[in-house]
């Protein structure tokens, strides 16, 4: 038997979405699955706190849990290789927040700014728990069902065409793309994603209640999750092969 599937988007830190979110579920069983898109960290007030109930989601559920990276994760993870501290720098990125969610810190406001010790800490990656590094590490950065391909951003043309995520190298680009040519022109197999906001998206395209451009958006063969949880918006999960809308707002 071929369950459901519940594809949930970007949640940046806001698990009061998240938990909302939960409840308006309908009950599932071992049969279905769960695929987070990624992007659980930073700009909401609690990325410590999504990824312990996603952690605890994925051990302690009837369904199976399935969580991808998105470029926030793989951010961190080269930040605390070395490779890559300019990503903790601008404000928009809502790394503070992030940090201060695993330390204990004061929540930061508008206008806040890092302390010079907090900045170090971060640039020294040394406040994630060492089994939280750990399961950054082993997101995969795209699953397949009968149902669709989930990927965090995308899937970028090479040569003529829209490859398989299997075939993308390095697969890091399935996770930063934000390419009109993706949102307009893929025809194939059914591709559920996240990262660029919905509102963002070419409205023209959508089939699905284009008079609300923060809703899911729709095109012809992918289906947009990223309703700015996290960033004033909303989170939101679609279920296949029913198409059904569920959201944390109202």
């Amino acid at each position: 038997m071929v369950g459901r599937t519940f594809a949930i988007g970007d949640i940046h830190g806001d698990l009061t979405a998240l938990q909302t979110l939960f409840e308006r579920l309908p009950p599932r069983t071992k049969d279905d699955t769960i695929v987070f898109l990624g992007d659980f960290i930073d700009r909401g007030p609690e990325s410590a706190g999504v990824v312990d109930f996603v952690r605890k989601l994925e051990t302690t559920g009837p369904e199976k849990i399935v969580s991808l990276r998105g470029n926030h994760e793989d951010a961190w993870v080269q930040v605390i290789d070395k490779g890559w501290p300019e990503f903790i720098m601008p404000r928009a990125n809502g790394c503070l927040e992030c940090f201060r969610s695993f330390t204990g810190g004061k929540p930061p406001e508008d206008d806040d700014i890092p302390t010079a010790a907090e900045l170090q800490g971060m640039f020294d990656g040394n406040f994630f728990p060492k089994d939280v590094v750990k399961w950054m590490r082993g997101l995969p950065h795209f699953y397949e069902d009968d149902h669709a391909i989930y990927v965090h951003a995308g899937i970028k043309r090479t040569n003529g065409r829209f490859p398989h995520p299997s075939e993308v190298q390095p697969q890091r680009a399935l996770l930063w793309l934000r390419d009109r040519d993706f949102f307009e022109n893929y025809r194939g197999k059914l591709v559920v994603f996240g990262h660029t906001t919905t509102r963002t998206l070419p409205n023209e395209l959508s089939t699905h209640t284009p008079e609300d451009p923060t809703d899911l958006w729709a095109g012809p063969s992918c289906i947009g999750l990223d309703t700015a949880c996290g960033k004033g918006g909303f989170l939101t999960a679609f279920e296949l092969p029913a198409r059904k809308v569920y959201e944390s707002r109202g």
